[in-house]
């Protein structure tokens, strides 16, 4: 029987990627995560020893933690946040369920450097319109809820880079850019292991609007028009970012849960 301090990999899977999300805690041992060093997506490592980062989890939202196998480590862990006034939870079966289950897991070796907030940091051109809100979306909800984003003028993304620890995205040349006819948002979904079918719907959205091949898919021109229409209502980037990121949100949800679904008002027929 599932404890009422657990949450079932159904239900976290159905979580990640919204604005529900809750914190979600990797607390297996080193050896452990060795033998596979991916991680849940959206989560952060922490080790169970860690009382001063285990004292900083903010009660602001709640926390699943997971272990190997949702056992001990993930029990005390999860007692410890709720007696700090943390609404904790475990998650049953632990990494080893979700694995099992063929769930999305993020690579370790593809996420970037973090700062010493925890937070990874990305750069790119300032003004942003398709690819450069709808990458920030893909890793604040899958793969960093931490992350930061500077929006700077082009031709100083490479040196603030290079003096503030910042990996570039979204730029003519380095690792996160568009390749052949994909752009970076396919990308970061390949590369963070998230190839699922609603992200890779999102992606086809997102490819065409941003590549100009609106032709290519029936929701890119909406987009295309969102977004023009955003940049044109923020001056300030973050501000816009914030805006996009309910774009997106909509979409995904959209990708996920209602692509069958249609919508018409039916003429009033006369008396």
């Amino acid at each position: 029987m599932a404890s009422p301090s657990s949450f079932s990999i159904e239900k976290l899977s159905r979580l990640i990627g919204t604005p529900a999300c809750p914190l979600i805690l990797d607390v297996r041992i080193d050896e452990d995560f060795a033998s596979d060093p991916r991680r849940l997506p959206a989560s952060q490592r922490l080790s169970h020893a860690d009382d001063a980062a285990l004292a900083a989890i903010s009660i602001d939202r709640p926390a699943v933690v997971s272990c190997q196998k949702g056992l001990k480590l993930s029990e005390g862990v999860a007692a410890l946040l709720r007696l700090r006034g943390v609404e904790a939870f475990t998650l049953e079966g632990g990494f080893a369920a979700w694995q099992q289950a063929g769930l999305p897991l993020v690579p370790d070796s593809s996420i970037p450097k973090r700062q010493k907030n925890g937070a990874t940091r990305w750069v790119t051109r300032h003004r942003p319109k398709i690819d450069r809100i709808a990458c920030p979306w893909l890793v604040l909800r899958f793969v960093d809820p931490k992350a930061e984003f500077l929006y700077v003028t082009p031709d100083q993304v490479e040196a603030v880079a290079d003096r503030f620890e910042a990996t570039a995205f979204d730029m003519d040349t380095g690792f996160w850019t568009h390749e052949g006819q994909n752009c970076t948002f396919d990308k970061m979904v390949a590369e963070f292991g998230l190839a699922t079918e609603p992200l890779l719907r999102l992606a086809d959205i997102v490819r065409s609007a941003d590549t100009n091949r609106l032709a290519d898919n029936p929701q890119a021109a909406g987009l295309l028009a969102v977004s023009l229409g955003l940049s044109r209502m923020h001056s300030n980037d973050l501000e816009q970012l914030q805006a996009g990121l309910v774009i997106y949100d909509a979409l995904f949800r959209w990708c996920r849960d209602a692509t069958d679904e249609s919508h018409n008002w039916p003429p009033r027929t006369k008396p």
